[in-house]
């Protein structure tokens, strides 16, 4: 007898710790070298703006559903808008109820079917212009980017990205301060600027899979010079079926390209030590080096306006602002003031009650019942193409 009860508890034991095992398991996507796997990203199957789920059905921020390295696709029509209030001194107001907002669809009244306070967290991403051209060091943009992260609530997750010719994920959306920290000192600068082409990972890639509240931080000087597979009217019309603000910091580059536009460069540095025998077409005793100017791309008062026009169309169609950005103190300030603000919204959602059809703009509109209040929420969204269905 005493011999079936040691075989059966060693039965139990064992699927015990099989079960435990299972459920225990990392998820985690990657090529088999241990590196995250960069593949392109399947589509969301659902119209967008991608959704937060309903008071009843969202997951709390000390319960998560999935490792801080994975997305959540979200299979829902329900429209999202981050909202501001404050008083007319630009104060932030808090404290409001759902009963205190009234929204409004191509100017169609709808039902407010979710609604979160200011407390619930973020998913950042932090874009950083690495190109030649920044007119700041790179310690200062690491800096005032590791303090921005600093601010942000422990619940909070940042991706964070940077970019020259090629765009780096550096780090996937994560709350662990300190693989932040190593993702931001590990960034570079390098030539080039795929500034679209940053963007359009983001917004594809990586933010239409999570769900809940996001935002997109970008520093920048607005000019792209070699993006081939993006560009800016596409950023912006993704923006906008895409639920999440978009913050700018725009920094000026464009007197220092100037001051070096027309200056010669030399395209190969002549050698020295050359042997007597090397051939040489000019038939002097060394080769002439190449001379040359800097391509024009990207560096005409036309090209810096269209700069700035695309980051205020990103800002504002999305319900976020630029800030600018000249000197290490108000670059610091600028990711400040976008951390306060990020503590300082609301979270309204509506199912509209007009399906609207693939690309086509709806107009939103979102009012609060009480008196002398500023709102500042986004002015509609581009509905999405739906996947068909195998």
């Amino acid at each position: 007898m005493k011999k079936v009860a040691v075989v059966l508890l060693s039965i139990f034991f064992l699927f015990s710790a099989n079960g435990i095992y299972a459920q225990a398991r990392r998820v985690t996507a990657n090529d088999g070298n241990g590196k995250a796997n960069k593949r392109e990203a399947k589509p969301a199957a659902t119209p967008t703006p991608q959704a937060t789920p309903t008071e009843e059905t969202a997951p709390t921020a000390t319960e998560p559903v999935v490792e801080d390295d994975e997305v959540i696709s979200v299979d829902t029509n329900l429209v999202t808008i981050p909202v501001r209030i404050s008083d007319r001194s630009n104060r932030f107001i808090g404290g409001l109820k759902k009963e205190d907002f009234k929204v409004f669809e191509n100017d169609v009244e709808q039902e407010i079917a979710y609604f979160s306070n200011e407390e619930q967290p973020f998913t950042v991403a932090l874009v950083l212009d690495m190109s030649i051209s920044t007119t700041f060091k790179i310690n200062e943009i690491q800096n005032a980017a590791i303090a921005f992260i600093a601010q942000l609530r422990p619940n909070d997750k940042v991706l964070v990205v940077s970019f020259s010719e090629q765009v780096y994920v550096l780090s996937e959306a994560t709350s662990d301060r300190r693989r932040l920290i190593s993702a931001i000192k590990s960034s570079r600068i390098e030539s080039g600027t795929s500034l679209y082409e940053a963007v359009d990972l983001v917004i594809n890639e990586r933010f239409k899979k999570i769900q809940g509240r996001k935002a997109i931080v970008m520093f920048t000087d607005g000019v792209d010079t070699t993006s081939r597979r993006a560009n800016a009217m596409k950023n912006v019309s993704n923006a906008l079926e895409l639920d999440a603000l978009i913050y700018p910091i725009q920094y000026d580059t464009f007197s220092d390209v100037q001051a070096i536009k027309n200056k010669p460069i030399i395209t190969n540095p002549v050698p020295t030590g050359l042997p007597p025998t090397t051939p040489n077409p000019t038939g002097l005793p060394f080769p002439l080096p190449t001379i040359g100017t800097p391509g024009s791309q990207g560096t005409t008062a036309e090209d810096y306006r269209k700069a700035t026009e695309y980051l205020a169309d990103l800002a504002d169609r999305t319900g976020g602002r630029v800030y600018e950005a000249s000197t290490p103190a108000n670059l610091a300030l600028a990711f400040a003031n976008i951390a306060a603000e990020l503590r300082q919204l609301y979270s309204l959602g509506y199912y509209p009650k007009e399906e609207g059809k693939a690309e086509q703009r709806r107009k939103i509109k979102v009012r609060t019942t009480r008196q002398g209040l500023v709102v500042k929420a986004r002015d509609g969204y581009v509905v999405g193409k739906k996947e068909k269905k195998s």
